[in-house]
């Protein structure tokens, strides 16, 4: 089974361009637009990584999200 890396980037040309890098390098890999999509799925995932647009809205909100 692949580990799991979370790419948190609220624009979609870099995030996908992140996920095609990490899936092929054999990673399974989840994406997330927003804080609110990112929350979500660490909600019903667990990720090995994470991946994050330091520059996100409501930053602070995901990082109290993150504490795993």
């Amino acid at each position: 089974m692949a580990e799991t890396i979370l790419v948190v980037e609220d624009e979609p040309a870099i995030r996908e361009l992140i996920g095609f890098a990490c899936e092929s390098s054999g990673y399974a890999v989840l994406r997330a637009g927003s804080v609110k999509e990112a929350s979500d799925l660490l909600s019903q995932n667990r990720v090995h990584l994470i991946l994050l647009d330091w520059m996100l809205p409501d930053l602070s909100v995901c990082l109290s999200s993150c504490r795993y």
